[in-house]
């Protein structure tokens, strides 16, 4: 399936009273909020209200206050979205009411009882997966090669080296804390699969998808799908927000 395209202004107009106008974005492990940095812009430009949650990568628990405190903001209905891990946390936090849709972009969608390693364990270890690196403290990092070659390998080098230089830290415990919400089963949700993922597998990524019964595109990108392919995400996202309060996501 190919994402819809961009809404017209005469489009914008007609469907405004079912136009969720809110998006949350939440992003993945050994990043921050700036990795949507492309998606943003596009979606402003579409008059979407945007802000990004800044997690701590120190717990799923954390993650989803962090998420929450973000969503009591909004003045009203919202699209939570969710890059890699952000999946599990969107999972977990978008049981909210606020919350009309959710959009995972080559993320993790867990479901009750399941973590996000026990959700990838069936598909084995990734390339980019064999390059994280634990310190004595439990604090995961990827390395120089993980990095470059297997996370953000679809970007021009100088996009590279800067998700090295400004990677987070994320608690490698909290992979294995199993959720117990998971709100894609009452939310209307989309998904996109990057189909040359290094990081997470796309079959995994296909069978969450499937069992969401989410409405999903594919398309050959990274896992940074969010940095190789912004006008792609922008697409899904504002189907979401044009489709979720209408009871008839596919269409």
């Amino acid at each position: 399936m190919s994402s819809q395209p961009l809404n017209t202004d005469a489009e914008a107009k007609a469907s405004s009273s079912t136009h969720v106008k809110n998006i949350v974005l939440v992003h993945g492990a050994f990043a921050d909020g700036s990795s949507w940095s492309k998606v943003i812009p596009l979606l402003q430009k579409m008059d979407y209200h945007v802000v990004t949650v800044q997690n701590p990568m120190t717990s799923l628990a954390d993650e989803v206050t962090f998420t929450k405190r973000i969503i009591a903001l909004q003045d009203g209905p919202l699209i939570l979205v969710a890059h890699s891990w952000g999946g599990a946390v969107i999972t977990q936090a978008g049981d909210d009411p606020k919350v009309a849709g959710l959009v995972y972009i080559t993320a993790y969608a867990p479901e009750v009882g399941e973590s996000s390693n026990d959700a990838g364990t069936p598909y084995g270890w990734t390339s980019g997966q064999k390059q994280i690196r634990l310190t004595a403290d439990k604090f995961a990092t990827l390395t120089t090669e993980g990095m470059l070659n297997y996370v953000t390998e679809g970007l021009p080098m100088e996009e590279r080296l800067l998700a090295l230089a400004t990677q987070g830290q994320s608690y490698g415990p909290m992979f294995d804390e199993k959720l117990t919400v998971a709100a894609w089963k009452t939310k209307p949700n989309w998904a996109l699969i990057s189909t040359q993922d290094q990081m997470l597998a796309p079959a995994m990524e296909a069978m969450m998808a499937k069992r969401m019964g989410a409405v999903t595109v594919s398309i050959d990108s990274c896992h940074m799908v969010i940095q190789q392919a912004p006008v792609e995400v922008a697409a899904i996202i504002d189907q979401a927000a044009r489709n979720a309060l209408n009871n008839h996501p596919n269409e």
